[in-house]
């Protein structure tokens, strides 16, 4: 689902004198909080160090993580990090299967339960990208998120049409349909979301992030490639509240749109007030831009959101 990884052989990574810098937007923005992304943020050297730049300004820190160090950093993450969100692709067998990496699975619920053993009411949730190999795995990954003690869990379709995540093109046909849901396959992908639609406690009590109606809209965005639907509406205003910068130092108003300025040239203050910044935040509309319309993730933060 991801070509970050592609990227690896150039070692971009943000560094100390890059948050240094940051760190005077960040206080004339209000920046309330960082997630700290990758790849995997762990393989930073100096991501603690980072981490200790953010806290100094009081700003929260949430971690997006494949799991595999969790349990070598546990200390570390307890001190600096306020909560983690983890990659869960299966139970064991699918997840190792998808992930290519042999225990990667066991070391995610090693870390997990090694992080809850030392402090049980840390929060750490999953995130699960449902998709053509492992839809039918759907009921399989609830139960393994809660044996391994993960406090909530979110799900969201494969994005396989944007250049968001390293792709240099968007994905050709052939590459798309490694991960999107085949027509024919449409049937039993609307009765595996009934299936999940039956855990009637799991919604009530949230331990799956999202209400019913966005679970069937995961059926919808797939049937939607087919033109049996529109794609499912999104209330998203990720452009407005938030920015993301990618390793390079690149700035994005989210993962899925252009960039529209580098931090090594100008400052964050500067390159979200450009008149480049500023009408793109005005004209756009989600209702009708091609990337909106298809977008698989959404932010939407009112002004009294408590994160």
């Amino acid at each position: 689902m991801c070509d970050i990884w592609k990227d690896n052989k150039n070692l971009k990574q943000l560094t100390p004198q890059d948050i240094g810098g940051l760190l005077t937007s960040l206080k004339e923005l209000g920046t309330r909080q960082v997630v700290m992304s990758g790849g995997e943020a762990l393989l930073n050297a100096n991501f603690f160090q980072l981490c200790n730049l953010l806290k100094s300004r009081g700003i929260k820190i949430s971690l997006l993580s494949t799991g595999l160090s969790l349990k070598n950093n546990a200390e570390d993450l307890l001190r600096w990090v306020d909560d983690i969100v983890i990659s869960l692709d299966g139970d064991e067998a699918m997840h190792d299967a998808i992930r290519n990496i042999p225990n990667a699975f066991k070391k995610l619920k090693e870390g997990v339960q090694y992080i809850k053993m030392l402090n049980p009411a840390y929060r750490i949730t999953a995130r699960t990208v449902i998709h053509r190999i492992n839809f039918r795995n759907w009921p399989n990954i609830i139960a393994a998120a809660k044996d391994m003690g993960i406090n909530q869990i979110s799900f969201l379709p494969a994005d396989i049409s944007s250049h968001a995540f390293n792709r240099q093109t968007a994905w050709a046909e052939p590459r798309q349909h490694e991960v999107l849901v085949s027509e024919a396959e449409l049937p039993e992908l609307k009765d595996i979301v009934n299936t999940v639609l039956s855990l009637t406690t799991d919604f009530e009590n949230r331990y799956i992030a999202e209400s019913p109606e966005k679970i069937r809209d995961i059926y919808y965005y797939y049937s939607a490639f087919y033109k049996l639907n529109p794609f499912p509406y999104k209330r998203c205003n990720a452009p407005w509240v938030s920015a993301v910068i990618e390793a390079d130092g690149s700035v994005r108003p989210c993962f899925f749109h252009d960039t529209i300025g580098n931090i090594h040239y100008n400052s964050l203050t500067e390159i979200l007030n450009t008149n480049q910044a500023t009408d793109f935040r005005r004209t756009l509309d989600m209702n009708t831009h091609p990337t909106c319309v298809k977008c698989v993730c959404t932010l939407s933060l009112s002004p009294a959101a408590t994160l």
